[in-house]
């Protein structure tokens, strides 16, 4: 620009003049660009009032130029073109500036990251693209269809500052035991029955400005009291964690580092993907996830470093205070890690571990190890058939406890067995151009000593209340425990924002565990004190025991004044949810 003025000045200078004097010194050198001397206006006198206007026009000109060179250099945009691979999709080029990734969301800031998906946890963003020749880890290819991702790619409202999240979870649940409390037991996804209730409102995003990085996504409705209730690490001690932390489903900030392909740094609450199914259930194949996911932890608090090697490797280790626990239940914290591979478009590997933590509350020594492994493979993708898409996946599980009374092999050594083994296999299927969606699943789990047993809410039970004690259903050293499950669902989809959703769920336990008809709530309501056997009239027997409970209800030797909640080896249920994600 300032060249550009520079080399004009003097054209614009004569043309002035020639205006004042006549057209044809303004026109002259053109016309005479070929041959012939141009007239000059040095030829003739110049009147000392043109002189002075020609002075205040190169005075004005000067002050231009002077302005030009101070003002900061014009932000240049980037857009690499990202191609989206997929198994037989045509390649299409996405400004990662403008767009998102073929991940998912919105596209990040070289500075820091937005979410690129949610399965794979606010990976970063490399040094623009155009600079460094380089592509953001999962980036190139179209990642939407796994389960526990979020499938929109494209947001209406985005900054360099700030990207946007907002999500609304409504389900509506038909349980065919007729529980007369409504009251659901045994899941991390349904807790009422014959009422439409708000399971999640999440309002949130991504922060992101000169490789600092944050997020910050809200739990308002029903998972703000059902989650923190899982957790038994706040009866550890004092002050209120659960008031403190029960509307943040995640909340973490945190540095990116431009090395390798990528290096993230986060400390806070953060998204834990143990046993694959996102905790946002917009982004999963099915809304009632079978044991290995359901009954698995949700979040992390802690600090995670995520490495990216290459674009399409994940190495993150924990450092956390515990098992999907806002404390530490006792004095070790936890730690594991993930390693995500993804060599090919179609398929996606994932390993999540963990170890060390001690994580039963008021039980000292006694440690817990697991691992969860996931595949998830795309074996089918036509996009302009009627049935466009398959895919399936199948998730692993193995752990156990050790020391404090329990073994991981069995009662010769140690203690009886406290372990842990499950797995569970999902299909599912796209039509017309991923308008509608079939999946068909569920799984299976063996849990000697219940200690990832879900604890059904039996007068008002928590994870807290049942570490003291649970009279109804018994968390022992050796308590059996074996279930599975299977699910039908439908999505109708028809924009990427929405999701319509019918399923219907049947599972199957060894022992009575699940809601019946007399529901699971004394008469006349809670009476507060859970860890007690309650009397046929609602009140408390202070008794842990049945015995001495009998005695207290006053019908000794005789059950007849206790009250016991109705409690069924099986359960089905239809659940519809709309679901939207912006």
């Amino acid at each position: 620009m300032l060249k550009f003025m520079s080399s004009f000045k003097l054209r614009i200078v004569s043309c002035a003049l020639g205006v004042m004097l006549g057209p044809h010194l303004c026109f002259a050198q053109t016309a005479n660009e070929g041959g012939g001397k141009p007239a000059s206006a040095t030829d003739e006198q110049i009147p000392p009032a043109v002189a002075k206007k020609l002075e205040a026009m190169e005075a004005r000109i000067e002050q231009l130029e002077a302005e030009l060179k101070a003002r900061p250099p014009a932000a240049q945009p980037v857009s690499p073109a990202v191609v989206v691979a997929g198994s037989s999709s045509s390649a299409s080029a996405v400004p990662s500036t403008l767009a998102t990734t073929s991940s998912t969301t919105a596209a990040a800031t070289a500075m820091g990251s937005t979410q690129v998906s949610a399965q794979a946890q606010s990976e970063p963003t490399a040094p623009p693209a155009a600079a460094s020749g380089k592509v953001e880890p999962f980036s190139d290819a179209d990642w939407s269809w796994l389960n526990g991702n979020p499938r929109t790619k494209d947001i209406y409202w985005d900054t360099k500052f700030f990207t946007p999240e907002i999500r609304f979870d409504t389900n509506y649940v038909f349980d065919f035991n007729h529980p007369s409390d409504h009251s659901i037991g045994g899941s991390s996804e349904l807790f009422r029955s014959q009422e439409v209730q708000l399971e999640q409102l999440g309002i949130g995003g991504d922060f992101h400005w000169e490789n600092v990085r944050g997020r910050l996504m809200t739990q308002f409705g029903m998972y703000s009291a059902t989650t923190p209730r899982n957790d038994p690490s706040p009866g550890h001690g004092q002050w209120d964690l659960v008031s403190a932390y029960r509307y943040l489903a995640e909340a973490y900030g945190g540095y990116h580092i431009n090395k390798l392909d990528g290096i993230n740094v986060d400390a806070g609450i953060f998204l834990s993907y143990i046993g694959l199914f996102s905790y946002y259930n917009f982004d999963n194949w099915a809304y009632q996830p079978s044991y290995v996911s359901s009954n698995t932890p949700w979040f992390f608090e802690g600090v995670r470093v995520q490495i990216f090697p290459t674009k399409h490797l994940k190495i993150e280790p924990w450092f956390i205070n515990g098992w999907q626990s806002y404390a530490s239940a006792n004095h070790t914290p936890g730690l594991g890690g993930q390693l995500k591979w993804t060599p090919r478009p179609w398929i996606n590997i994932i390993s999540n571990n963990y170890g060390l933590g001690e994580d039963d509350l008021f039980v000292k020594g006694r440690k817990r190890i697991h691992t969860d492994d996931s595949i998830e493979v795309k074996y089918f993708d036509r996009p302009y058939r009627p049935l466009d898409k398959m895919a399936f996946t199948f998730t692993g599980d193995l752990g156990c406890e050790y020391g404090g009374g329990v073994s991981c092999y069995g009662d010769h050594k140690g203690g009886p067995k406290q372990s842990f083994v499950g797995y569970m296999l999902y299909n599912r299927f796209w039509f017309h151009r991923d308008l509608f969606a079939v999946t068909l699943g569920g799984g299976q789990i063996n849990n000697p000593g219940r200690y990832l047993v879900l604890i059904p809410p039996i007068n008002g039970e928590s994870a807290i209340t049942a570490a003291t004690n649970s009279p109804y259903f018994t968390g022992n050293p050796g308590d059996p425990f074996k279930a599975w499950d299977s699910s039908f669902t439908f999505d109708y989809m028809p924009k990427q924002y929405i999701t319509f959703r019918w399923e219907y769920d049947y599972r199957h336990a060894n022992v009575p565990y699940w809601s019946g008809r007399g529901g699971i709530t004394p008469p006349g309501g809670n009476n507060g004190s859970p860890q007690f056997f309650a009397c046929s009239n609602g009140s408390s027997s202070g008794q842990t025991t049945l015995g001495p409970a009998e005695t207290a209800c006053g019908t000794p030797g005789s059950t007849s004044g206790v009250w016991f909640p109705d409690l069924r080896r099986d359960e089905s249920f239809i659940d519809l949810s709309i679901m939207v994600k912006f």
